[in-house]
């Protein structure tokens, strides 16, 4: 029931929402939760195994019970927490799993066959017959999975992704986090202070007393209002950080527009990259609930929670409140509650027999509660006192078994959490995160003058690293006493006692686990899928594992901990990947050449993402073979330019660069002189190819890579994890900037003469031999120059920064035609590179060797490399392999098709007698015939064999011959010059 005001104020503004349907009012300011408990609505939906009737049990992000859809249409969002969604005018909610009304759901049902139901009831259940699986017990399992449901509408209100960078990330706005951010702001660090609530200063209160002159929330206030007039400090509430990630990256959520009714023009949700070079952990400490029989009922609360609704929102939870608690600071917060409207009459159950009473209420020491009633929200408690029971009428209960460190973010990079015996509690591991300091609650501090101290601490600390010199700021006096406090998991008492709400854990389950050899936390947590709910457990975990603990009769550092990964609160998967609709799924990626490629009537084809032009019509020609012949003949006798900007390329830095390339390729790079260019192939880890390209020595600790186009960001992410799972001792940097440089590849005999047209200083053979690189400049602009072939002619290859791509291109091409040359598109690309035997994706397709393309001499025997092992399996060497060949027809005219299947001559054209498949082919103007690449069985071995090819499909049936790959200047003295 309302009680008082919101944080509103006063004059707050009534808002009218829908609960199933049902019109309800609240007030500006209000969340879901506190709105529903304002108008006495204590059942918000039921739980997943069991549908047993749920309440709201937290006031925060960490609520396992209250989760409900909200919206209509392409705008519906299931699985939202009651108690952080605001309400707005017209917002519709919607409770969640039940079949039928909430009140009489027809899913209840299984709560009578819970004695069935038990810990890892589906493994034992669903093994017979086995027939049954696919029929039967797979569709009724994935009917039953998930909560609530998308509306499978597209479109609706967008969501945005933003990037965010800082000297000091604060993480929680609390009294600990406002401290740090005051301490780094002052010291001028650029401050980020991120706050999951839609309110800053944390749960101070009543209950904090005094700091200096002013009540906690009032200095909270104060403080907070002077951050916000600093230029150097952005406060972002609203916003939840979600994960920690290498080098001071950190994903965070921001609620953007989900308090505001749905408008195309505002995301709805915005995942920020916030790159900070140093980071305070003020994320505080969620309160414990103690596992008693039926505990699971609406109105059954935290604390904390009750505490929040009645001075954040003026709603007190119930007319007749008690409270369940094992320590003193749940008792301070009872002692600021009792006498204010709605809360006269208090009872508090502690089983601590020493417990005092601190305030205007009744105390029951010595006791605890060992049952509870009311099916669809609380009307009686039963406490249990020296072996007497005794029933207490109450329709709503607070809980406090203690406080649990929000620890999560600090074991996100790999660290557990260290457990404290003194105070009961997993604190973080020393230095978990590189950058990352701990204070405050999170820390295990639970004094108000604790949390103030760490929080400057923290600050200096981080300013420290950052070379800054802090201001001299005098913490405020006020309370150091952390108050005393009993760890009480769960009461011994007959009876179902509730770990985890949202999935319906019992200790019993826990158990039962223990005792049935699931003795690991992990393995514990699959069997009874504790904290696998949307929550992650983090109002179950601890006290899950404490019982695990006693079953087994190790002690909870030997238990320890499940994994805490990102997120740390439901991250929607339109957040995360905004921005990836329509274009943004598959962008339209122009070389800085496209304008004058389309200009000269070029039609373009898409590469990956990239569209590069096919071909360049003169006038007369009618087809493109016509041109494309051209352009081939072009190349062989004069001059081309095409644009390869296209092929990825990587920067690769640092001592142990030339370390790295050698582990990644399988030849070596590490003895690449300064100055050269050499020809890699790159393994997966199953030993088959991945990628070739060439490597670039521009320094002693710089190299570049060139990638293939189709294999840019695959090789990109292969690097990644090399050297973070690999190799993470090297010390190497790389970076994609494939968008950075514009490149062009200048080929043919009169290649060289071009180039140095457009060089500042001339070149000749000996200052840029075959596979040599290095920096020039080309009218006044500082660039780069390899001279390395795709095509088999003298080629070089220059990069300029992007910005003055489209004019070289322009310029380039304009000298070639007056050499009678010009631009070449990717059909006669296509073309050169077959006449050359070069190899592109359409042969490393991922079911290849180097054995298999003849490069098997690459591997080198003095080295390790990715692959390695894999590559010289028995299997991967054998000759009958389908190895690379060349392919020409016997017949003039013959006609040979991509994709076509080869066979003997005198064998059916049958699956089981096929040799082998073509993966390119081309018309070569300067053989005078088709030409194809292809894999044939023992095919080295078969070179001048006829063979039939034959594409099925096209009704192409033609005689060839196999020879070498290399169909023109197998000695390669065109490129060498």
């Amino acid at each position: 029931m309302r009680v008082g005001s919101t944080w509103q104020g006063e004059g707050a503004a009534n808002v009218t929402f829908t609960f199933n349907g049902q019109r309800v009012t609240g007030r500006a300011g209000d969340t879901v939760a506190s709105a529903l408990l304002a108008n006495d609505i204590r059942l918000v939906g039921r739980s997943f195994k069991y549908h047993r009737p749920r309440g709201i049990l937290t006031a925060g992000s960490e609520e396992p019970n209250a989760l409900v859809t909200v919206g209509n249409g392409p705008d519906r969002m299931p699985n939202i927490r009651a108690t952080v969604q605001e309400i707005y005018e017209g917002l519709e909610v919607i409770s969640q799993n039940h079949l039928g009304p909430l009140h009489r759901d027809l899913m209840a049902v299984n709560d009578l066959l819970h004695p069935f139901l038990g810990a890892g009831f589906y493994y034992k259940t669903f093994m017979w017959p086995r027939s049954f699986w696919e029929r039967v017990y797979e569709p009724l399992i994935r009917r039953a999975a998930g909560l609530g449901a998308l509306s499978g509408e597209a479109g609706g209100a967008p969501s945005e992704k933003a990037f965010a960078f800082c000297d000091v990330l604060v993480i929680g706005a609390g009294i600990t986090g406002i401290m740090a951010a005051l301490t780094a702001a002052e010291a001028g660090a650029d401050v980020i202070l991120a706050e999951d609530a839609m309110v800053a200063g944390g749960q101070t209160g009543p209950q904090d007393g005094q700091i200096g002159e002013l009540g906690a929330a009032a200095w909270a206030q104060v403080w907070l209002d002077h951050l916000k007039s600093l230029p150097n400090v952005r406060i972002m509430l609203r916003t939840a950080v979600t994960g920690v990630y290498d080098d001071g990256s950190y994903g965070a959520l921001e609620r953007t527009g989900l308090h505001l009714a749905p408008d195309p023009d505002l995301p709805r949700e915005t995942f920020w990259r916030i790159r900070a070079r140093q980071a305070v952990l003020a994320t505080g400490a969620l309160e414990r609930p103690i596992a008693f029989p039926a505990n699971d009922r609406p109105g059954v609360m935290m604390t904390s929670a009750i505490a929040t609704y009645a001075e954040r929102f003026g709603v007190a939870p119930g007319r007749r409140i008690g409270f369940f608690v094992t320590n003193d600071h749940a008792h301070r917060t009872i002692t600021a509650l009792a006498g204010q409207q709605g809360f006269s009459r208090l009872t508090v159950i502690d089983p601590r027999p020493d417990a005092v009473v601190q305030g205007d209420y009744r105390l029951i020491a010595g006791a605890e509660v060992v049952g509870t009633r009311g099916r669809l929200g609380l009307s009686e408690v039963t406490i249990r006192r020296n072996g007497t029971e005794q029933r207490l009428d109450l329709d709503c209960l607070g809980v406090s078994g203690g406080w649990n460190p929000a620890v999560h973010l600090t074991c996100h990079l790999g660290a557990r959490p260290v457990w404290d015996d003194a105070r009961a509690m997993f604190v973080p591991a020393p230095a978990a995160v590189p950058g990352l300091h701990p204070a405050g609650s999170c820390n295990g501090t639970l004094s108000v003058a604790g949390c103030l101290r760490e929080g400057h601490e923290a600050a200096l600390r981080a300013l420290a690293a950052l070379g800054r010199k802090p201001r001299k700021i005098a913490l405020p006096p006020a309370s150091d006493d952390p108050g005393r406090g009993r760890a009480l998991w769960a009461v011994a008492a007959a009876g179902r006692a509730w770990l985890d709400f949202a999935n319906d854990v019992t200790t019993k389950d826990v158990k039962q686990a223990a005792a049935e050899g699931f003795a690991s936390v992990e393995h514990m947590k699959r069997y009874t899928t504790q904290g696998m709910a949307p929550d992650q457990g983090k109002s179950s975990n601890i006290g899950a594992l404490a019982i695990l603990a006693d079953a087994t009769g190790r002690g909870i550092a030997d238990t320890g901990t499940t994994t805490f990964r990102p997120p740390f609160v439901p991250v929607t998967l339109k957040a995360m990947g905004a921005g990836a609709e329509g274009k943004g799924f598959a962008p339209e990626r122009f070389t800085t050449s496209h304008d004058a490629s389309v200009a000269r009537g070029a039609p373009l084809i898409e590469a990956g993402l990239w569209y590069r032009p096919s071909y360049f019509p003169a006038p007369g020609e009618t087809t493109w073979q016509q041109a494309c012949g051209r352009e081939v003949a072009m190349v062989r006798n004069a001059v081309g330019i095409v644009d390869v900007s296209t092929l990825g390329k990587i920067e690769i830095m640092g001592r142990d660069a030339g370390a790295f390339l050698d582990f990644l390729y399988t030849n070596t790079f590490s003895t690449l002189p300064v100055g050269r260019v050499r020809y890699g192939l790159m393994l997966r880890e199953d030993g088959h190819v991945m990628d070739d390209g060439t490597s670039a020595r521009l320094g002693q600790d710089h190299f570049v890579m060139t990638t293939t186009t189709a294999a840019a960001g695959q090789v990109m992410a292969h690097m990644d994890f090399a050297a973070q799972a690999l190799c993470p001792d090297l010390d190497v940097r790389f970076l994609s900037v494939t968008e950075q440089w514009a490149q062009f590849s200048i080929a043919g005999p009169l290649a060289r003469t071009l180039l140095n047209g457009v060089l500042d200083a001339p070149i000749d053979d000996t200052a840029f031999p075959f596979m040599g690189c290095g920096t020039v400049r080309v009218h006044g602009i500082a660039a780069r120059l390899f001279r390395i072939s795709f095509s088999g002619e003298r080629a070089y290859e220059i990069a300029v920064p992007a910005r003055n791509g489209a004019a070289l291109y322009r310029d380039l091409v304009a000298r070639a035609e007056v050499l009678g040359g010009g631009a070449y598109g990717m059909e006669a690309l296509n073309v050169l590179r077959l006449e050359k035997g070069f190899i592109t994706h359409a042969e490393i397709h991922g079911r290849v060797t180097a054995f298999d393309i003849g490069m098997q001499g690459m591997l080198s025997a003095k080295k390790d490399f990715i692959g390695k092992a894999a590559a010289a399996r028995p299997g991967l060497l054998a000759p009958a392999r389908e190895r690379l060949v060349g392919l020409k027809p016997i017949e003039a005219g013959g006609v040979l098709t991509a994709g076509a299947r080869l066979f003997n001559q005198d064998d059916p054209h049958v699956a089981r007698h096929d040799q082998g498949y073509v993966t390119s082919v081309g018309s070569s103007p300067t053989l005078g015939h088709m030409i194809a690449l292809a894999f044939l069985r023992h095919g080295p071995d078969r070179e001048g064999h006829e063979i039939m090819m034959v594409d099925a499909l096209r009704g192409i049936r033609t005689k060839v011959e196999v020879v070498s790959p290399v169909f023109f200047d197998p000695e390669g003295g065109r490129a060498r010059g």
